[in-house]
């Protein structure tokens, strides 16, 4: 684990893997997926965004340049790390990860990660979790990386789960969603244990 004497995330950096490639945002060539997965009715549910389809935000002129805004803005951030997920094969962005919540005192951050359909099911979310959790730990010297997972996404959990995330417990009914309460369970992974399997807890 690196010592930095800088622990912010001034850094964007660009973190290569044998699938996908994670790199600071470039708006006009990413904003279709962005669009995708802000609009996708599923992705919505499972990051429990809003209470229901419904709340599903309609994208016109308004949505568009608020939203390349927000993403045009992401290479200014000091306390928080978000990087297209890109697929190797194709150059193009499938996703998103991010490093936010940041505790510089207690040297731990918040994970979450989000593929449009076109990346899914394909290993690039699980290759994408290890890339930016390991720079977590290795370059940013970080102690505690952790995130929720709604209990309807079991997918999810089990990514975490082979990248080495440990349940810690359950925020029972912590979202009502489309008529129903719903779990989110909290996971996180610490820096001696990444030392020892680097994101691949069932090789050890």
């Amino acid at each position: 684990m690196s010592d930095h004497s800088r622990t912010d995330f001034s850094v964007k950096p660009t973190l290569v893997g044998e699938k996908v490639v994670l790199r600071p945002f470039r708006v006009d060539e990413d904003i279709a997926t962005i669009r995708e997965f802000l609009q996708d009715p599923e992705i919505g549910r499972l990051t429990g965004s809003g209470h229901g389809p419904q709340d599903t935000e309609p994208w016109d002129d308004k949505t568009e340049e608020r939203i390349r805004s927000w993403y045009g803005t992401r290479h200014e951030q000091t306390d928080r790390l978000d990087l297209a997920v890109v697929e190797r094969a194709t150059g193009l962005c499938v996703g998103e990860t991010v490093l936010n919540r940041w505790d510089s005192g207690n040297r731990s951050c918040n994970f979450r990660i989000l593929l449009a359909s076109s990346g899914q099911n394909r290993g690039l979310g699980t290759e994408a979790l290890r890339l930016i959790v390991g720079y977590g730990f290795e370059q940013l010297g970080l102690h505690r990386i952790s995130l929720g997972v709604l209990a309807f996404n079991p997918r999810a959990r089990r990514s975490y789960e082979k990248a080495g995330f440990v349940l810690e417990g359950v925020q029972r009914d912590a979202l009502y969603y489309d008529g129903e309460w719903v779990d989110d369970i909290v996971m996180s992974i610490l820096a001696p244990e990444w030392e020892r399997h680097r994101g691949f807890p069932e090789s050890v």
